[in-house]
């Protein structure tokens, strides 16, 4: 899956903040994640985990410079065999999201962690993207939800540990602008009651053991009284 116009925004002043923002945050969120195999599933122009512990990072996308080259919606990868998956920009520039998230907890080991990066429909760049007709990235995706990505995660068997967000400053064309706004971020959603334009969502996919239950025979047991044997009447030589 090739994005029309990723590798231009990549350069512009709105790229690289939003790079700078989420590098950053990344680098904090998997600081404390171990495991052997660590998957970025998309944005290959971006290094997310450099910063790993993992010995084992491979990148992974549809197109691009990567380590594999596959459909993100049909993983080459076998069940329950990576400790943690980044998905940065891919859901809301998919056709068949939900898809690309089934493939992603079935790969994830148990307890095995899920880093996603998206565009927040609810804030000054979502409202951008909703009257951005220029067709030009990002504005043409159909960005998603933290409640809506929250539901789907929790179907699929995740648990949400921590999210937050990010580039509070409305999305200027220019760096000037940029650099002018961004006291927004210091304060952040705090004062101005807005979420930021970017979100990092942490979750860890549970598995639940199966629990064997076990008959209680001591609940329905047969009474001594009745597993005495019946007394048969003697034969007095007839």
């Amino acid at each position: 899956m090739s994005i029309p116009g990723l590798e231009h925004w990549l350069e512009t002043a709105q790229g690289r903040y939003v790079r700078e923002w989420e590098s950053a945050n990344m680098d904090i969120a998997i600081a404390d994640v171990f495991g052997f195999n660590a998957l970025q599933l998309g944005l290959p122009q971006c290094d997310f985990l450099h910063a790993s512990r993992i010995p084992l990072r491979q990148k992974a996308a549809e197109a691009g410079t990567v380590d594999v080259l596959c459909e993100l919606a049909a993983l080459p990868f076998a069940s329950n065999s990576t400790d943690l998956v980044i998905l940065p920009h891919v859901l809301e520039f998919s056709a068949d999201a939900h898809q690309i998230l089934r493939e992603v907890e079935r790969i994830l080991i148990p307890e095995g962690h899920l880093i996603i990066l998206g565009f927040n429909p609810v804030s000054l760049w979502g409202l951008r993207n909703r009257f951005d007709r220029s067709g030009s990235f990002p504005w043409h995706g159909a960005y998603l939800s933290l409640t809506r990505l929250k539901d789907w995660l929790k179907l699929l068997g995740f648990e949400v540990d921590r999210g937050n967000s990010g580039c509070h400053v409305p999305p200027c064309d220019q760096e000037a602008w940029l650099r002018r706004w961004h006291f927004m971020e210091r304060a952040g959603g705090r004062w101005w009651g807005l979420p930021g334009g970017v979100y990092l969502l942490h979750a860890i996919k549970r598995t639940h053991a199966m629990r064997l239950i076990k008959p209680n025979w001591g609940k329905n047991a047969v009474g001594r009284k009745a597993l005495r044997p019946v007394a048969q009447k003697e034969n007095h030589g007839r």
